[in-house]
């Protein structure tokens, strides 16, 4: 090998060789250090695009799930108010039952009257019931549709009943009193009944959205796995890089200051 003092090849090889080491070296410590294998681009293009979507249909999905909890919470909040009405109308019924013992004189009958006219007034109050600013029942009935799916599929209608049509107007503010001939017993134990039918469909309609959003959990779970493993680092195996790339940019140094060194030989042969 020729000895030459313009071109020191061994000192580019060794600087480049330096160079790369370190380049691989800086490249493990903003993985280690991020938590990330893809700190760049360039790192995986492709894998960079899958897991924006993922993360994406990561965030939509406990999106859906928190209008489920929410939808859960109309449910709770609407079947409350029907055990407050079944509540109210098993004392209306009790009323009209002791409104009929022939052994209560007319005073005791208006002290019964009395109170189920506020009950009346309190059956008529609730059917006006919200859930922040929703109604929870409807004139008519109406329902709310709720999606069950991130790509917005699977639609669950929350039902709002007409409160007042199930109940009948015989038993609401501004109906018959209790001395009524045409107020029987049955008009008050069949609203009970309709009612019961009520909360029935309230419990059927939260069972599914209990199961939908157990799905979705599920769902978002193996979504933040599979995006996981494309971006996130090992850090068994990267620190094992990191200590192999640190190894050779200290070997690489010293290369280089061995090959700087080597053309001095030129130095010796010329004195």
């Amino acid at each position: 090998m020729s000895v030459v003092i313009n071109t020191n090849s061994a000192a580019i090889s060794a600087s480049n060789n330096l160079a790369s080491s370190n380049a691989m070296l800086q490249r493990s410590l903003n993985r280690l250090s991020s938590g990330s294998k893809i700190t760049q681009p360039s790192d995986d293009a492709g894998g960079l695009a899958v897991s924006m979507k993922l993360s994406a249909t990561i965030a939509r999905t406990a999106a859906v799930n928190t209008n489920l909890q929410n939808a859960q919470s109309f449910l709770q909040t609407q079947d409350g108010a029907l055990q407050t009405v079944t509540k109210v109308l098993d004392r209306m019924s009790e009323l009209k039952v002791l409104s009929e013992d022939v052994t209560k004189n007319s005073t005791d009958k208006s002290n019964y009257n009395t109170e189920f006219e506020q009950l009346q007034k309190q059956l008529s109050a609730l059917t006006n019931e919200e859930f922040n600013g929703v109604s929870l029942f409807k004139v008519g009935g109406a329902t709310l549709p709720v999606s069950t799916t991130e790509s917005g599929g699977g639609d669950v209608d929350l039902k709002q009943p007409d409160l007042a049509d199930n109940l009948g107007t015989k038993i609401l503010d501004g109906g018959l009193t209790l001395g009524d001939a045409s107020l029987s017993l049955e008009d008050i134990t069949g609203a009970i009944e309709k009612v019961a039918t009520l909360r029935a469909e309230n419990g059927a309609t939260a069972n599914r959205l209990t199961f939908a959003s157990e799905m979705l959990t599920v769902n978002k779970a193996n979504l933040e796995a599979a995006n996981s493993r494309i971006i996130d680092v090992d850090v068994a195996e990267e620190s094992t890089q990191l200590a192999k790339y640190n190894i050779l940019v200290q070997a690489g140094s010293s290369m280089l200051t061995q090959a700087n060194s080597s053309s001095q030989v030129a130095l010796q042969l010329l004195g």
